[in-house]
């Protein structure tokens, strides 16, 4: 094999592929990233056999052919070669040359056949969504996620076609909910399926944010396939059924406040200076009349702070995880949020009918904040 390329272009494919190297695996060939110029283009890939990306980068191909690099040693020396460089990949069996400018580097490869290709997937079931509406959709969706895989379902996403028009994502990881909703352009047959946390959050770092370019979304029974510029990514499905996210999510409540998001957000995050990392501490959030007071007390000190609000309904006195509360908040872009709170021990549910809805759970806390 041998083929030019520019830097710009071969860290790009880096940067993108090396998204589903694992970071430990017993196959050293799982370790590489497969460069792909058998045909008339340049193709770089790599697949942990749970997330496979590949991708089509411009080049000159002078001779074709395969073969796999260490993707740790291969994205390491691209990163280091001067900027603005065309760079010469050259093999003969599995040496490798690398030739920038004045620099040669000469390392070894592994046969490109071993490699585990990309699956192909049933392509009957599809849909589109912009590459900007994607994108928003699992950054303001994904932090809700469980971190741990305690319970699996939990470290994956909700993706669910609803009444063929509406394509609602939803999270969740025991302490609090996060669902968000778009219309769809067109008309698709309802279909749920669970996607990865991991898949979603490097396709949401590859995403271009353009409200034109288009993400093709195929959804089979054991995978998704995301199709967007020249970039594939494969991911496999969670198996399993997912949570009533409808039974969650209740109407019912006796108090409502209309609050400045910016406002709440900045108090909320003053309020963080005082917590520790492991800290349990709730803040607590007094509602009478038009007034909030928020307060923390932890041992490194208190804070008390007064918003105005438009509230209707009772009075209530409420404590939660600060951290939960700003995640939820900063996913919203709306300049004023609507809170509703049932009681001290129910969810609060920050909502915008058809468009977004965050649950919190509240925290105990003791009756000296009365």
């Amino acid at each position: 094999m041998k083929l030019n390329i520019s830097k710009s272009n071969l860290i790009n494919a880096v940067n993108i592929v090396s998204k589903a190297v694992p970071s430990k695996t017993s196959l050293p060939i799982l370790g590489c990233i497969l460069i792909d110029a058998s045909t008339e283009k340049i193709k770089f890939m790599a697949n942990d056999e749970e997330l496979g990306i590949e991708t089509i980068q411009e080049g000159s191909i002078l001779e074709h052919g395969i073969i796999a690099i260490d993707a740790a040693i291969f994205g390491n020396i691209v990163r280091k070669l001067p900027d603005g460089c065309d760079v010469s990949l050259e093999t003969e069996g599995e040496k490798v040359t690398i030739r920038s400018g004045k620099i040669v580097f000469n390392i070894s490869g592994m046969d490109g056949s071993d490699f585990p290709y990309l699956p192909e997937i049933d392509r009957s079931y599809s849909l589109d969504v912009s590459e900007l509406t994607l994108r928003d959709i699992i950054i303001k969706t994904i932090f809700a996620i469980a971190s741990n895989d305690a319970n699996q379902i939990m470290t994956g996403e909700l993706f669910e076609v609803r009444n063929r028009e509406q394509l609602r994502v939803a999270a969740l990881d025991g302490h609090r909910i996060s669902v968000r909703s778009v219309e769809l352009k067109q008309a698709y047959d309802d279909k749920k399926v669970i996607i990865p946390g991991k898949t979603l959050m490097e396709i949401s770092k590859i995403l271009d944010p353009s409200p034109e370019e288009m993400v093709h979304i195929y959804l089979a029974d054991k995978h998704a396939m995301f199709q967007f510029g020249t970039t594939t990514v494969v991911s496999r499905l969670i198996e399993g059924e997912y949570f009533n996210v409808d039974q969650m999510i209740s109407s019912d409540f006796k108090t409502h406040i209309r609050i400045g998001r910016q406002a709440f957000l900045s108090c909320l995050d003053r309020a963080t200076l005082l917590v520790h990392e492991e800290d349990k501490k709730p803040i607590i959030l007094k509602i009478t009349d038009d007034n909030l007071e928020l307060q923390i007390r932890t041992a490194l000190g208190s804070m008390d702070e007064n918003l105005s609000v438009e509230k209707d309904g009772d009075d209530i006195v409420i404590g939660f995880n600060p951290r939960l509360m700003i995640d939820a908040l900063r996913a919203i872009d709306d300049d004023e949020v609507d809170v509703y709170f049932l009681s001290p021990r129910a969810p609060a549910f920050l909502r915008n009918e058809g468009s977004y809805c965050y649950l919190v759970l509240p925290v105990n806390f003791i009756s000296s904040y009365d």
